[in-house]
C-alpha cells in the first residue's frame, strides 16, 4: 500500500500544475459553474469580474441583469461605430445640398475609396483581433500587444501610400473605367481633399481593435 502511494507522488511530481492540481484535488460534484480547466494560484484574474449573486434570484431578474449588462456593453461599441460613419454621413448631406452632380461625385468618391482605402483598414485591422486577444489572455508578458499596434501601424501606413497616391491621380483612371468627364474631375478633387485624413482613419481603426482586445469599450468611443 505504501509503495503505491509513493508510485502516486512520484508520478504526479512531474506533471504540470495544470494536471498536478486535478489529480491531487479531492473529488466534488460538478455543478454548471464548475470550470474544465482549474485556473492557476498565482495568475490574477484578468477583466472585470460579475459579482452578482445567482442564488436566490428570479427568472426575471436573471433576465433583466443579463439584458441590462449586453446594453451596458454595446451602448460603447453603438456610439463609436455612429461617430465613425458621421464623416460620411455629414459628407453626402452637406454636398447634397449643393447639386446633384455633386452629390453624385460625393457618393461616387465615397464608394471608390470604401473599395480602394477603407478596405485595408478595415480588413488589415482584423489580424489585431486575433493577435492582440490572444497575446493580451495568453501571454505573461504584455508588452507584446504594444508590438503588435505598432507593427500593424507601420505595415498599414506603407499600404496606404499607394492608395494615397491613387486617390491623387484618380481623374485619368475614372477616365479609363468610362465615367464623365466632370464626375471624374470632381471625384478627383473629393479624394484629394479625403486622402489627407485616411491615414488617420486607418490609425483610428488599430487604436479601436487594440483597446477592444483588452475590453475598454468606453475609452475608444
Amino acid at each position: 500500500m505504501d509503495t503505491r502511494q509513493d508510485g502516486t507522488e512520484s508520478a504526479s511530481s512531474w506533471l504540470p500544475n495544470i494536471l498536478r492540481k486535478s489529480t491531487d484535488s479531492k473529488d466534488q460534484e460538478p455543478d454548471e459553474t464548475t470550470s474544465l480547466l482549474p485556473k492557476p494560484q498565482d495568475e490574477p484574474t484578468i477583466g472585470e469580474v460579475d459579482d452578482f449573486d445567482f442564488e436566490g434570484k428570479s427568472r426575471t431578474q436573471l433576465v433583466i441583469h443579463e439584458f441590462w449588462v449586453l446594453l451596458n456593453g454595446s451602448i460603447p461599441v453603438f456610439v463609436a461605430y455612429m461617430l465613425q460613419n458621421s464623416l460620411q454621413t455629414v459628407s453626402v448631406l452637406v454636398v447634397g445640398r449643393l447639386s446633384p452632380e455633386a452629390l453624385a461625385a460625393a457618393a461616387f468618391s465615397y464608394m471608390f475609396a470604401m473599395a480602394s482605402g477603407w478596405l485595408i483598414a478595415l480588413g488589415g485591422t482584423t489580424a489585431i483581433d486575433t493577435l492582440a486577444s490572444a497575446s493580451f489572455t495568453g501571454s505573461k508578458d504584455k508588452h507584446d500587444l504594444g508590438i503588435i499596434l505598432q507593427r500593424a501601424l507601420f505595415v498599414l501606413g506603407l499600404l496606404y501610400i499607394p492608395v494615397a497616391i491613387l486617390w491623387l491621380c484618380s481623374k485619368p483612371v475614372f477616365m479609363a473605367l468610362g465615367q464623365d468627364e466632370r464626375l471624374s474631375e470632381d471625384s478627383s478633387k473629393f479624394l484629394s481633399v479625403l486622402a489627407l485624413g485616411g491615414l488617420g482613419y486607418i490609425y483610428f481603426e488599430c487604436l479601436k481593435k487594440f483597446l477592444q482586445a483588452q475590453g475598454m469599450a468606453i475609452l475608444r468611443t
